[in-house]
């Protein structure tokens, strides 16, 4: 998760201890709560030993679905996993490992049997399993990756065989052995689209950022030899109440958000043109007015973007519902999309509708009544039926999203970049969203994801995310994994999986108890990791792990060998003696200047994030003791800068006063010295062996502000700031220009001319 990565300290992983064997005297709650996969007994990032509370142990079991209220219950409960071990039983899915043995479960009993294997190419294999009664029943290696079918003893399951690691950036970058990419990032809601079309008298973004800006951005990043453009979530948010902004708090993360949607690349600027001159003054004055904000006003642009969306769809099927190309795509998308589409436009109907009637929890399934309990209950196939138009303007957004996002793909491409858009995947969506309602079999309700106390956060955080239950995934093959995963490849070239930690364990929170009431839940990691280079394999897209935090032993080692890349940020890149040089730095993780929750580099320097911490009481210490410790570090960072030679002289000092300004502005001109720094920074980390280096924009113009200061949500405008210019003159300035130069420059790497 984005907040996770303020754990800037080299703390201690968290341990948990699930030992097969029950301990003497363990009772019945405690070993149902083992058996499945909570740890019980674990140490803090403080090396003090933690016994998860009673309490919360039976509100994270029974929201795994294993009543536990009483002996009996626990007893009952532990009898239903224990049937997952009994012998023949097998699961929906299991994974292997292109050309390696495959093992089956040890209390299968499968040994000696014979069984069939149908290849997804068609081909058919008699293959028999192993005898050996000492050891796991094992499959003879497997040549063809894919989703097979699996038939033996009776049972059909599919059997996914995975290469031996995902499709990595070293493949994207191809020949070049020693190649060393880098990559531009940005935040898609900040573009700016002022005068892409400046002919048309009436143009521009209306205040939020698009995927036509994110089209015209990749060239301008490629021409500098950028190899992928990573972006912001773009997840479905929450159209019934476009003020909830938070890219990593969506409503799901099957679908797209609509309010990134470019209204002048559905029919073209002259019917945005039209649709804004019928929409009288008050309309073309308000989309000015929003164009020319500082910051994104989520509620009044999001609602402004839908009103015009609503009536370029309604001219889409009065003036160009004719056309049979047109009207023959959008039916093959809806066919593609299936019930889980139509689930999701029908949750945006139906919460838009509730909204309108002024009902509380509009956005929030759980408070809708057993009526509405799910999109399959006669009331809603009801409502369905009566407010088809409006559900067909849903699916209509959702297939407008998935065009232009493609396109700004096919930009990135054709442009020379080898990898594209990298897309950006949350740890998980709001338990009251589109997601969680249809798919209520593979989420812990009444759970939310978040992280245990540490050193930043003393009373741990609580994120307020769904995740799925590790226990119904294995039970329903993966199914929803998968076709999450599968949504979130086909945006790009790659993959960022935030909280990548999620995929050993997870900080589970109950419903109504404080974050610190909560346990660690273990995950099928194994599984997962291979399914994910199956299916990187087949988009060929990279895959990035945010694995900032609290990592737990060995899982570094896992992701390397999976090809997960990590990720290193220049600020926690540090020891005892300072910061570390470029050579020491991870060839197996990207290297960033940093994220979107963490200081831009002229605001870090400049302590501008000090001061905005300050304002909002966050510093426990003081704000004298928090800037003594920046001029620490600054010195530090900048003798590291000097030693690798990208910088000379004395250190380039900023006065608090100085500082206060900064932060109180919105655009604030970037001090000289700040601007030497962030030149310096930004050699310093291209200069890393990481085959990636992942720059914001906000470094490369050298802004102070950061997009996302966690833990807040006002004064500090989150998630709202806007770039300073238009898209295509976004890098005009000569200090622009020059970083970009000296990326290319540092990274060595050219791409093939397409």
């Amino acid at each position: 998760m984005s907040s996770a990565a303020l754990q800037a300290d080299p703390v201690k992983a968290p341990r948990s201890s699930n030992g097969a064997n029950a301990p003497a005297g363990e009772d019945d709650l405690t070993r149902l709560a083992r058996h499945a996969g909570i740890a019980i007994h674990w140490t803090d990032a403080y090396d003090q030993p933690q016994v998860v509370g009673e309490d919360a142990l039976r509100a994270i079991l029974a929201a795994l679905g294993l009543p536990c209220a009483t002996p009996g219950d626990c007893r009952d409960s532990l009898a239903q996993l224990e049937q997952e071990q009994a012998v023949g039983y097998l699961p929906p899915l299991l994974t292997g490992v292109q050309h390696q043995p495959v093992s089956l479960p040890m209390h299968s009993h499968l040994h000696g049997q014979s069984c069939r294997l149908e290849l997804e190419n068609g081909a058919r294999l008699m293959l028999l399993i192993s005898s050996d009664l000492n050891a796991p029943p094992t499959l003879p290696p497997i040549a063809v990756p894919g989703y097979h079918r699996l038939l033996v003893a009776g049972h059909i399951l599919t059997l996914a065989i995975a290469p031996a690691r995902c499709y990595t950036i070293a493949d994207a970058l191809g020949e070049q052995a020693d190649a060393r990419g880098w990559a531009l990032a940005a935040q898609v809601y900040g573009l700016r689209s002022d005068s892409l079309r400046p002919a048309r008298k009436v143009y521009g973004d209306g205040g939020i950022g698009h995927f036509g800006a994110l089209a015209a951005l990749a060239p301008l990043a490629s021409q500098y030899g950028a190899a992928a453009l990573a972006m912001s979530p773009v997840h479905a948010m929450f159209t019934a109440d476009p003020g909830r902004s938070s890219p990593y708090s969506p409503s799901s993360r099957l679908f797209l958000n609509p309010l990134l949607i470019d209204p002048a690349a559905i029919l073209g600027e002259a019917a945005q043109a039209q649709v804004l001159a019928e929409g009288g003054s008050e309309m073309i004055a308000a989309h000015e007015r929003l164009q020319g904000a500082p910051l994104v006003d989520w509620a009044r642009a999001g609602a402004h973007r839908l009103a015009l969306l609503r009536r370029l769809h309604a001219l889409f099927r009065t003036e160009h519902g004719a056309d049979p190309t047109q009207t023959a795509a959008f039916a093959a998308f809806q066919s593609q999309g299936g019930a889980a589409l139509r689930a999701h436009a029908l949750y945006e109907a139906y919460s838009n509708w509730l909204g309108q009637q002024g009902a509380p929890g509009y956005c929030d399934w759980r408070q809708w009544g057993a009526a509405a309990q799910h999109p399959d209950t006669p009331e809603m196939n009801n409502f369905a039926a009566d407010h088809a138009g409006e559900i067909e303007f849903h699916l209509f957004l959702q297939w407008q999203a998935t065009r232009q996002l493609a396109h700004a793909q096919q930009c990135a491409r054709e442009s020379g970049m080898p990898i594209g858009l990298i897309a950006d995947l949350a740890v998980g969506a709001d338990n009251g969203g589109s997601q969680a309602w249809s798919h209520q079999g593979e989420i812990a309700a009444g759970l939310t994801v978040g992280a245990p106390p540490d050193r930043l956060a003393p009373l741990g955080q609580n994120w307020g995310l769904g995740a799925f239950s590790p226990l119904a995934l294995r039970r329903t093959g993966y199914q929803a994994y998968l076709a999450m995963l599968r949504a979130c490849m086909a945006q790009g070239g790659g993959v960022r999986i935030d909280h990548v930690l999620g995929l050993n364990r997870l900080w589970l929170v109950p419903q109504g108890l404080g974050a610190q009431a909560g346990a660690y839940v273990a995950y099928p990691q194994q599984d997962m990791l291979r399914l994910i280079a199956l299916e990187s394999w087949r988009h060929r897209a990279v895959v990035i792990g945010e694995d900032l935090g609290t990592v737990p032993p060995g899982f570094d080692r896992d992701l390397a060998e999976s090809g997960v890349a990590g990720i290193r940020v220049l600020w926690f890149q540090r020891d005892k003696e300072g910061f570390l040089p470029p050579a020491d730095w991870s060839a197996q993780a990207i290297g960033v200047t940093t994220t979107h929750d963490l200081p831009t580099v002229a605001g870090w320097w400049t302590g501008a994030d000090i001061a905005w911490r300050h304002r909002l009481g966050q510093l426990e210490e003081g704000r004298a003791a928090a800037e003594g410790q920046r001029a620490k570090e600054r010195d530090q960072l900048w003798q590291a800068l000097v030693e690798q030679g990208w910088a000379s002289g004395p250190v380039p000092q900023i006065t608090a006063a100085e500082a206060e300004d900064l932060a109180q502005q919105a655009l604030p001109p970037v001090p000289e010295e700040c601007a030497i720094a962030v030149d310096a920074a930004l050699e310093f980390v291209a200069a890393t062996p990481a085959p990636l280096a992942v720059v914001p924009v906000e470094d490369i113009l050298g802004l102070v502000q950061q997009p996302n200061l966690p833990g807040l949500t006002d004064p500090h405008p989150n998630w709202r700031r806007r770039l300073p210019d238009d898209t295509p003159q976004l890098f005009a300035s000569y200090a622009a220009r020059a970083r970009l130069e000296r990326l290319r420059r540092v990274r060595g790497y050219t791409p093939k001319e397409t």
